[in-house]
């Protein structure tokens, strides 16, 4: 081997062993941000872009309301600098996570701001269905990740106002999706109430057998009185959920001859191979679905 081609191959040697050690060091640069849900890991990975690496506890869907924390999702939470909830009761099981945990990261509620529906007397923590609530979960996880990481606050400034210009896009999409909708014909049956800060928004009635968690059961009186209104009302469409068991709202569809409109996102995303993999896949697939089957 010539003395060129021996220098050649120790410089590229020392090249890619140089990489091997910055390329690890780097992800170990990175901030480690724990999501409580799906649809939180999302705007976290928006707004942080490559400077975080964000772990989500309840994944794709998976429901919240009903989760059990497990030994590895306290070493999480004690291994992270920010733990991103949702609050409004929505995750009812963390707080004596985050105490059995012992670590000291962090805590944001990223619905800090946000005046909660009330429903009974509990709030409605689905406040990330209305678009615009959305903008301030985004605002919130910006604040927090520039205050526990100031090096990085221009880049996630700058990460937030490109997805906000995004969220803007959508929330006007929905509008104008909503409008092309006969106004009589805005009332569906979903499983259970997620969907409220979504009707408050925009304008479509959801009716549904379950409270605002799944952990509930509607009683065989609370079925049969929305079985009468559906039949009254003419409502046209029932929707499944993916993190609920489709028995109930199939039961209602065949006693009322109501047509299923197909399957709406609302406590969590999907994995990457699915219909709503991100937020805004969620809401485009949610608001397509309701218009194809409420104005046909």
């Amino acid at each position: 081997m010539s003395v060129l081609r021996k220098s050649s191959v120790f410089a590229l040697c020392a090249a890619l062993s140089l990489l091997s050690a910055i390329v690890p060091a780097r992800a170990q640069d990175k901030i480690h941000i724990v999501a409580s849900f799906s649809i939180l890991g999302d705007f976290v990975r928006n707004v942080g872009g490559e400077r975080v690496a964000v772990t989500t506890l309840v994944g794709p869907n998976g429901d919240a309301h009903v989760y059990t924390p497990t030994p590895q999702d306290a070493k999480k939470i004690a291994d992270a600098k920010l733990v991103v909830v949702n609050g409004l009761g929505f995750e009812g099981w963390l707080p004596r996570l985050v105490k059995s945990s012992g670590g000291k990261a962090t805590i944001v509620t990223a619905s800090r701001g946000i005046a909660p529906r009330k429903l009974d007397s509990h709030e409605d923590p689905h406040a990330w269905q209305s678009v615009d609530n959305a903008r301030i979960y985004v605002t919130n996880i910006r604040d927090a990740l520039a205050k526990v990481d100031p090096a990085g606050a221009d880049a996630y400034k700058a990460n937030a106002e490109a997805y906000l210009a995004k969220l803007a896009i959508l929330d006007n999409d929905v509008k104008a999706a909503v409008a092309s909708i006969p106004e009589a014909r805005r009332k569906v049956i979903s499983t259970h109430d997620a969907f409220g800060y979504f009707a408050a928004a925009y304008g479509i009635e959801f009716i549904a057998p379950q409270g605002v968690s799944t952990d509930s059961e509607p009683s065989a009186k609370d079925i049969a009185v929305i079985i009468t209104q559906l039949k009254l009302s003419k409502i046209p469409a029932v929707f499944l959920e993916n993190i609920a068991d489709p028995r109930l709202m199939r039961r209602i569809a065949a006693e009322t001859g109501a047509k299923i409109g197909g399957t709406l996102y609302s406590d969590s995303l999907t994995a990457e191979n699915g219909d709503a993999p991100t937020y805004i896949d969620m809401v485009r697939h949610n608001i397509k679905a309701l218009t194809s089957a409420l104005t046909s």
